[in-house]
């Protein structure tokens, strides 16, 4: 009788956490020597208006209770944030980055694939960020699809919204503003657009991202803060 119990329990678990995968691109808490959540960004990140059917996506609205969980749960010990995203809506980006920057407890975050746009101040936001060589990340200035009043605000509007970007970069990496500027308004390198698009390990010269490295180089930090804590 007991042992059924414990395979119902376990059944029970095992379905829980395959729901989290499927619906929120988490993984509560890992089964290694300390319990790490993981959470992934992946293809847009979705802010107030939702995107096609098609698309993969983000959800922020998804993603900010996870936050506030992983902060204030005892059980969780440490945060690894893996992204693969094309960017997508800036207010909603710079929200989970900031909130990423806030987690007290271990965090590192890790680049796959592609970590574009707005993913950028997200790629930055942990104590800690690792890129895998092949990834490769597009700096460019903000865009905006649809109606715009061509009047002198909008403009302004949208230097604001870029200097927010740039200044939460610069603070969260070794990156200056200038030279990210420097980056965003270089013309000649993207076909219709001006930008650069940095690969892993000029990420890491310029000094946008900590270090190269993949999974095992990400969760091995995570362990030692987690250990030097205690």
């Amino acid at each position: 009788m007991i042992r059924l119990c414990n395979e119902q329990t376990e059944s029970d678990e095992q379905e829980r956490m395959d729901e989290e995968i499927y619906d929120m691109g988490s993984v509560m808490q890992t089964k290694g020597k300390h319990a790490i959540h993981c959470l992934t960004v992946i293809g847009q990140i979705e802010g107030h208006i939702a995107a096609p059917q098609n698309q993969k996506t983000t959800k922020y609205e998804h993603v900010i209770p996870q936050l506030i969980a992983i902060e204030e749960d005892p059980s969780i010990q440490g945060l690894l944030v893996i992204l693969n995203t094309v960017g997508g809506d800036v207010e909603a980006g710079l929200a989970l980055a900031e909130l990423i920057s806030g987690i007290t407890k271990p965090s590192a975050t890790l680049v796959l694939g592609g970590g574009h746009s707005i993913g950028i101040p997200l790629a930055v936001s942990a104590q800690r960020s690792f890129i895998v060589p092949t990834a490769t990340m597009t700096i460019h200035p903000v865009r905006h699809s649809g109606l715009v009043l061509g009047v002198p605000q909008t403009m302004r509007y949208f230097e604001q919204m870029q200097e927010r970007i740039t200044g939460f970069v610069a603070e969260h990496s070794n990156i200056s503003e200038n030279r990210f500027t420097e980056l965003m308004m270089r013309t000649g390198e993207l076909v219709m657009d001006v930008g650069t698009v940095l690969d892993g390990e000029h990420a890491v010269e310029e000094g946008l991202i900590d270090q190269l490295g993949s999974i095992s180089d990400a969760i091995q930090y995570l362990y030692q803060q987690i250990e030097s804590q205690k």
